[in-house]
């Protein structure tokens, strides 16, 4: 006789497959605001009329995060424009860790900064901000740099710039090679031409920046003539540029993956389906823009595979121990040249550890225990105990691995004959082929 499915019990199993979905995405966007190390803070847009006197204007640009190539060919058209406009100076906003760009384009770039028909100036800024690497090396090439107190500028590492180019900082190269300086040292230097607190304190003081000094009371301050105008990434530009930071990327990757092998255990595409395929689609590009490992990237799919085995069997066993340790090989080896903190890590693992150790499998669970699923088949079935059951353990049935325990408490040794007798949502219950306890209530009935 077949069973019956009840509205609760469709209910109770949606009701459960929402909460775990639920639980995933509040993970994921947990996970996506500790882990976007280098986001890009919008900025405050300054637009005014041109004086009359021809005072002209300056060009800010904002430049945040890893110079890859939405960065490059944003910095790019931004000086064709101050060009074609009549800028009296271009100015980079930068706030760099490094570049992720081909040798080439980074070439490239900076070459068209050095034969630019007006002046370009780097000034690093706000505090605590910095030009490494990649980064450092373009604002060697620039006009004039500026560091604001609390910012650092250095480590330049390998030379990227082409060789018809000065060395970048030229004699004081060396020192900078390994390390990075602080605005003051800077200015001792000769790298920068003056600290610069504010956007506003270098840009006053740059050549062709008309001023006037206006007193107010006792205080004698200096009012620009020259308009000063902000400009930043368009917002789907600023999406993806931030889809391609090392953590976001990885974040985005991992939880796709998660999303996928959850929605493989659901009936139907849902919504953790779409948002799955969405973010794996997303963190594919920023992985496609970043130096990545391709061993490392396998390593992470294959340990999604080793965990959706044990979500089959409703168990965390070995294969979820195989999984976490593909995962962390190929989480620390996933860039080549480029690293993410230790707060992106260690929430990820959190995040994964508790879904496939807890979340899922209780998914599953209450999945599988819902009478519409109709297994009854597998009653009076034989299969093999794989290890001793005593009183639970795993038997194959059928090629297949499950959880199970043993009826009336008769214990099955490894590799023994055993047969379905009941039931239990994920868990069958089993007894020897042969030796099996008798049940009180049987004997009761022939007595």
């Amino acid at each position: 006789m077949g069973t019956v499915s009840t509205p609760r019990d469709h209910l109770g199993s949606r009701r459960a497959r929402r909460r775990l979905a639920a639980a995933l995405l509040a993970v994921g966007t947990a996970l996506l605001a500790l882990g976007a190390t280098t986001p890009l803070a919008p900025a405050a847009a300054q637009t005014a009329d041109e004086p009359d006197d021809g005072a002209g204007f300056v060009t800010v640009v904002e430049v945040s995060g890893l110079l890859d190539r939405i960065l490059t060919d944003f910095v790019a058209t931004a000086l064709d424009d101050a060009e074609d406009t009549g800028a009296r100076a271009l100015v980079l906003q930068l706030n760099s860790t490094g570049t992720v760009v081909d040798d080439d384009r980074f070439a490239d770039l900076a070459r068209r900064i050095d034969e630019s028909d007006i002046p370009v100036a780097v000034w690093v800024g706000p505090s605590g901000s910095s030009a490494l690497g990649g980064a450092a090396q373009l604002a060697a090439v620039a006009d004039v740099v500026g560091v604001a107190p609390g910012s650092r500028i250095g480590e330049l590492g390998d030379d990227l710039l082409p060789p018809a180019l000065v060395p970048p900082f030229g004699e004081v190269a060396p020192l900078l090679r390994d390390d990075a300086v602080g605005a003051e040292r800077a200015v001792e230097l000769g790298i920068a031409s003056q600290p610069a607190p504010t956007i506003g304190d270098f840009v006053v003081e740059l050549p062709g920046f008309e001023s006037q000094e206006v007193t107010q009371g006792d205080e004698i301050r200096r009012e620009p003539l020259t308009v000063v105008r902000f400009a930043q990434l368009p917002l789907l530009s600023q999406l993806m540029h931030t889809v391609a930071s090392p953590a976001v990327a990885y974040l985005l990757l991992t939880i796709g993956l998660g999303l996928i092998v959850f929605e493989l255990f659901t009936a139907g595409i849902g919504i953790a389906g779409v948002v799955g395929a969405g973010s794996f689609v997303l963190g594919s590009y920023g992985l496609w823009s970043l130096p990545t490992q391709p061993l490392a990237l396998a390593l992470i799919c294959l340990s999604f595979a080793a965990f959706a085995v044990d979500v089959q069997t409703g168990v965390p066993r070995v294969w979820t121990g195989i999984g976490a340790v593909m995962f962390a090989v190929g989480t620390f080896t996933l860039y080549d040249g480029v690293s993410m903190s230790w707060i992106t890590i260690g929430v990820a693992f959190v995040g994964i550890l508790l879904t496939f150790l807890a979340g899922m499998p209780a998914m599953v669970r209450t999945r599988f225990s819902t009478p519409t699923i109709g297994r009854e088949w597998m009653l009076g079935e034989l299969g093999l105990a794989r290890g001793p059951v005593d009183p639970d353990g795993v038997v194959v049935v059928r090629g297949a691995p499950w959880r199970a325990r043993t009826n009336r408490a008769t214990p099955a040794a490894d590799g023994e004959a055993v047969r379905v007798v009941a039931l239990d949502g994920l868990v069958l219950e089993v007894e020897p082929v042969e030796g099996a306890a008798r049940d009180h209530r049987e004997r009761r009935t022939e007595r």
